[in-house]
């Protein structure tokens, strides 16, 4: 199973993307796609869409495109639950000890990871950045 996975700007700036990433690389997943990229306002609005219509749209958008991101494809057995699982809650005041969120993330709008909260996301998000 393939899902994605992105460090967003405030991880690439703290310089922790070789922990994010050896993280993932220890629970035996294989990163089969990997890009730094600058993420565009229009690819972000894209990306963001289910949340158009909330307050915190225009926040989402504007601090996923302040900075780079390494985006990945990442393979697994039950990849999108268990990268979600070690990514740890949203808000990592929420998230376990142990998590990425939970050991790196200090505040909901900067928590340092995204991944795909279901197959058909990933589907759609692999898509959006990998094709």
């Amino acid at each position: 199973m393939k899902t994605f996975f992105m460090i967003k700007p405030d991880g690439v700036k703290r310089n922790i993307i070789g922990d994010v990433i050896n993280r993932v690389e220890r629970k035996d997943f294989v990163i089969t796609k990997m890009k730094m990229m600058q993420i565009t306002p229009e690819l972000a609005e894209k990306h963001y869409g289910e949340h158009s219509e909330k307050p915190f749209f225009n926040d989402l958008v504007n601090f996923i495109t302040s900075g780079p991101v390494v985006a990945m494809e990442v393979e697994g057995e039950n990849a999108v639950l268990a990268i979600r699982e070690l990514m740890g809650a949203t808000n990592p005041a929420d998230a376990d000890p142990g998590t990425i969120r939970g050991d790196l993330a200090s505040k909901l709008e900067e928590n340092v990871v995204h991944g795909s909260d279901s197959e058909e996301s990933a589907d759609r998000e692999l898509a959006l950045f990998f094709n």
